[in-house]
């Protein structure tokens, strides 16, 4: 028997037997908090003793290190959560596997009245909740699903014709006027309700438990007061004035109502990046093919060069352009790169060295603690000139001068390139001038 499956037979005979009345469930996913959850909130006034549920979808899974750092957040957060819950004589079910066999597996254990998740607007996402609205309804069971991670989801931010925007300019002022029209979405106090959850107190398993380990890198906590400054910092790595709140905003730590009304009240720019990733959800929502493809099609006839040594190095932070090189030096080590040094480093892949930007999405993929796939899509696609309302082709940062602009004194690129100015740091692996004219005059070729 898998690991896995030995957990989760432990973990559901545990439960067997405890809870004979009829339950509801809130399906844990990309909300990991008991304040402000929407999902939560309605499950808790449903009227029926609430289990809270989270499981490991394999699916999704499969390609990661048994180590992978957002294994380790995810897991720290149900440990929060679960040792809030257990005060209250409750814990939350953490299980692992194939999501069809767990569904089934707990149909057939509880008398399950409801399920309550908040809404997930990515491809697999959205097809694997279709499958599972389906199973429950052929047992007889309700399902609810909720706006939660989002200000504006879907349909509600569209052209006066409902089309969606593919211009981020015309969407943001649409996306202000309706939250001005209709405020904030009402923030749910789910906490005031816990009193209903249901009374099974069990065991919560370890990492190990369920064949994981512990990752030695680890997000950095929310940093709510650099909101106030993100204007005036944002741009500066050596700062590290950054907010962090990529991961929490990925994986629900933080209730988005909350920063939005933080970001309204002190700083417009930072909330302008919140749009930004709204932006980003109804484009993959509305057009699920930029996954693989190219938001502009002709974009798909670019051939790139796709130099496996020179996308090494590029990963390895040893392109000999100190402030890309510093970049990734950063990411592979802590998992987080700061803005300005992605736009830096994601141009020189696909201009400099004329790399294909689903390279760098994948690699980024793997790497950023905030990965969220509609907001790295859309930035790579930005970056490549492939996207929608994306940087022009002809636009190829010079990494030279990014750095003297934004790290005139080298704080940022020594820290994570001690041995710049010896020998022992590469020269370029590219001469500049040469890999801007060569990346327009191939961009100017296929576009034609």
């Amino acid at each position: 028997m898998k690991g896995s499956e030995k957990h989760n037979e432990d973990f559901l005979n545990q439960i067997r037997g405890i809870i004979n009345n009829e339950v509801s469930i809130h399906w844990l996913r990309r909300d990991l908090r008991l304040n402000d959850n929407t999902g939560l909130f309605h499950a808790l006034s449903s009227g029926k003793p609430v289990i809270l549920l989270f499981i490991f979808d394999d699916n999704i899974l499969s390609d990661l290190q048994d180590d992978d750092p957002m294994i380790s957040f995810i897991y720290d957060n149900l440990l929060i959560i679960n040792r809030l819950v257990s005060s209250l004589g409750s814990s939350v079910i953490v299980l692992k596997g194939d999501w069809k066999k767990i569904w089934h597996d707990l149909i057939s254990l509880l008398k399950i009245k409801a399920v309550f998740w908040n809404t997930d607007y990515e491809p697999y996402a959205i097809r694997r909740d279709s499958e599972v609205r389906n199973i429950l309804h052929k047992n007889g069971i309700e399902s609810y699903n909720y706006k939660d991670q989002v200000i504006f989801e879907k349909d509600e931010v569209t052209k006066d014709d409902s089309s969606p925007y593919t211009v981020f300019t015309p969407y943001s002022k649409k996306w202000l006027n309706n939250l001005e029209k209709n405020g904030i979405p009402q923030k749910r106090r789910s906490e005031d309700h816990l009193h209903n959850l249901a009374g099974i107190s069990i065991n919560f398993p370890s990492l190990r438990s369920i064949g994981f380990k512990r990752s030695n890198i680890r997000p950095r906590e929310f940093i709510s007061k650099n909101i106030e400054s993100y204007d005036k910092h944002r741009d500066y790595p050596y700062l590290d004035a950054t907010t962090y709140s990529g991961p929490h905003l990925r994986f629900g730590s933080v209730s988005i109502r909350d920063i939005v009304k933080t970001a309204l009240m002190v700083n417009k720019t930072y909330l302008n990046e919140l749009i930004w990733r709204e932006f980003f959800m109804q484009i993959l929502y509305h057009y699920p093919g930029v996954v693989n493809d190219s938001f502009k099609r002709k974009y798909d006839n670019i051939r790139w060069i796709n130099d496996e040594e020179l996308f090494d190095k590029w990963c390895n932070g040893s392109t000999g352009y100190p402030i890309v090189d510093a970049g990734m030096r950063q990411l592979n080590a802590t998992g987080y790169m700061h803005n300005r040094v992605r736009m830096i480093t994601a141009s020189f892949l696909c201009k400099h060295l004329l790399t294909d930007w689903r390279w760098g999405e994948r690699y980024f993929a793997g790497k950023l603690l905030d990965y969220e796939l509609s907001s790295n899509n859309g930035n790579w696609q930005w970056a490549a000139g492939t996207g929608c309302d994306a940087a022009p082709y002809f636009r190829v940062f010079n990494p030279v001068l990014q750095a003297k602009k934004y790290d005139r004194d080298n704080k940022y690129i020594v820290k994570w390139v001690p041995e710049l100015g010896t020998p022992s740091y590469p020269d370029p692996v590219v001469d500049h001038e040469f890999a801007r004219k060569r990346a327009i005059e191939t961009y100017r070729y296929y576009l034609r």
